[in-house]
């Protein structure tokens, strides 16, 4: 019989009372932490050592279809008492044209009571306000009885005239976008502004620029 001679190279024998090292008894960093699990009888540990690199933000570009100098769309909505307003109306004076998300919530409850208690300051300056959102005339008619709104809510039901004016969302499509138009007495946009997270900012930076001309 023939006998294998192993190379001096060979592993040596481990005593009983040892257990074999391998690699997978080094921590692999994984999000969960202090976790276990079996795969093909070996055990391995999971912990957080490494840091897990935070994703950077991306960098968005607020686009609008209706820029300064140009004449927006116009249109023709329900009032919150139900009666048909057009754009056309306010020709011949400056109009503020404020789209805002939704009655009765807080950023859109603090933009419309900013505006209210600014008011005569904006007809002082000539000017008429008139604030948009998608929601029908009864609760506009509700949302402008509670908080004393003296100006014009329209009811944009299938956000149309938001399209149409190309009004940029918020949080990745998902919320409508808080933006102002200051349109002068021809009609023709002379200011956009755009802030969702800062609603009363609105009213401050169009007063500013109403009280500029």
């Amino acid at each position: 019989m023939a006998t294998l001679t192993l190379p001096n190279h060979s592993l040596p024998s481990l005593p009983p009372s040892q257990t074999p090292r391998t690699p997978f008894s080094q921590s692999l960093s994984i999000v969960s932490k202090s976790s276990q699990s079996q795969f093909f009888g070996l055990k391995f540990s999971f912990s957080s050592n490494l840091p897990v690199p935070s994703s950077t933000p991306a960098k968005t570009s607020i686009v609008a279809k209706v820029n300064k100098g140009q004449v927006p769309p116009s249109f023709t909505l329900k009032d919150q008492d139900g009666k048909t307003v057009s754009l056309s109306k306010f020709k011949g004076k400056p109009v503020v044209v404020y789209f805002y998300p939704a009655d009765e919530t807080p950023g859109c409850t603090k933009q419309a009571c900013a505006f209210r208690d600014s008011y005569e300051k904006f007809k002082k300056a000539g000017a008429e306000v008139v604030g948009i959102s998608g929601d029908d005339a009864s609760s506009h008619k509700a949302f402008a009885k509670k908080y004393k709104l003296p100006y014009t809510l329209l009811s944009d039901e299938g956000n149309k005239v938001r399209k149409e004016w190309g009004v940029p969302s918020d949080l990745f499509g998902t919320l409508p976008g808080r933006q102002t138009y200051v349109l002068d007495k021809n009609g023709a946009v002379q200011l956009v502004y755009n802030n969702q997270f800062q609603p009363e900012k609105h009213i401050d930076e169009t007063l500013k620029f109403l009280q500029s001309l």
